[in-house]
């Protein structure tokens, strides 16, 4: 399901991080059950024969919509968020905020691949979020993922603190979004390995995760990554242990997938009778979960190639600067495969979202 990111009142399109329109100035509010903005009136509105409300953290530009029987006055994707700065840290609040919007988008691209998103209070080993700060008090915040809760530290919402860290580690790349997706891939590969086969599979292409996870830490960061480390992986930091190299295919999958889904939406194609860059038109899908993986990184080689050249036009970085190898492309394989093998209908995806723990039931 694909989003509308439309204004209800006067159609002009509007960012999905919006709360008012950017053109009539209507109050919006954001509906994940339709993909859809809804015009406001005194915080609420109708839709069907239920009443949504804005979620309470809207002052902290959350533009979700609660529904009147949820468990909280949060918003889904704020409910996920089990620990954040105080109320009074009104500065790692800002930058909460921005975190806060790429765990949003992080969420619908979830739910458009109808992977399970079970709360961290409804179960244990449920998706949470620590979205906290190493600026408020001084103290390191490890980024990283432990039995379903992924940590982020707030202060790389910052620009140029975010591209030290880049420069420091040889990242080509480095984003909140990006984070977000390579710890989400380290919760589903617990969540979608499920039999004995799969694991065999994956450590066949990844490695043995079962190695010490320790030793591999100081040997990647003492030594770095092998000097070839680009005929197998897709990053160097994918080198460092098994689990880092399904992480990052996992967050490499999504942003693939992401990217050509917008461009699917917004109509972006080439067209072989104008660009130079190949003989057929390569036109990319809202959905590739019934296509084989070569059309899908076929459609990436073509695709991401434009839109590097338009990055470079503007003085920019290539908008993907990664090259896909062989191996690479087995690993990719894999994850389509146990990603389109594990699709929940609507209604099941509704009922995890809407669920409540125990306690809340009885």
């Amino acid at each position: 399901m694909s989003s509308q990111p439309r204004c209800p009142h006067c159609r002009h399109f509007v960012y999905l991080d919006a709360l008012t329109c950017p053109n009539c100035e209507a109050e919006l509010g954001y509906h994940i059950v339709t993909r859809e903005f809804f015009g406001l009136r005194q915080g609420r509105v109708l839709i069907g024969d239920k009443t949504w409300y804005t979620c309470s953290n809207r002052e902290w530009a959350c533009n979700w919509l609660v529904r009147e029987d949820a468990p909280a006055g949060r918003c889904f994707s704020c409910r996920l968020t089990r620990r954040q700065p105080d109320a009074d840290d009104t500065v790692a609040l800002e930058k909460l905020a921005k975190t806060e919007e790429a765990k949003r988008r992080l969420l619908l691209q979830l739910g458009d691949l109808g992977l399970p998103v079970v709360p961290w209070d409804v179960r244990p080993g449920g998706l949470g979020f620590d979205l906290i700060s190493s600026l408020s008090d001084g103290k390191p915040v490890v980024i990283g993922h432990a039995n379903g809760i992924i940590t982020i530290d707030l202060a790389e919402s910052l620009d140029d603190r975010r591209e030290a860290l880049r420069v420091r580690l040889g990242e080509p790349y480095r984003t909140i979004l990006g984070h977000l997706r390579h710890e989400v891939g380290h919760y589903y590969q617990n969540v979608l390995l499920n039999d004995d086969g799969a694991w065999a599979r994956c450590r066949e292409l990844f490695g043995d995760e079962r190695t010490s996870y320790r030793e591999a830490l100081t040997r990647h960061y003492k030594l770095g990554a092998p000097p070839d480390w680009h005929e197998s992986f897709i990053s160097e930091y994918a080198t460092m242990h098994p689990w880092e190299d399904f992480a990052e295919t996992f967050a490499h999958y999504l942003h693939i997938t992401g990217t050509l889904q917008t461009a699917a939406v917004i109509g972006i194609h080439l067209d072989a009778t104008v660009t130079n860059l190949r003989d057929t038109d390569v036109v990319p899908l809202a959905s590739y979960r019934d296509e084989p993986v070569q059309r899908l990184l076929n459609d990436w080689e073509w695709m991401s190639q434009g839109f590097n050249r338009i990055n470079r036009a503007m003085g920019f970085g290539d908008l993907y600067p990664f090259t896909i190898v062989g191996p690479v492309r087995h690993k990719l394989e894999f994850v389509h495969d146990i990603i389109t093998r594990a699709p929940l209908t609507f209604d099941e995806q509704a009922a995890l979202a809407f669920a409540r723990d125990d306690s809340e039931q009885a």
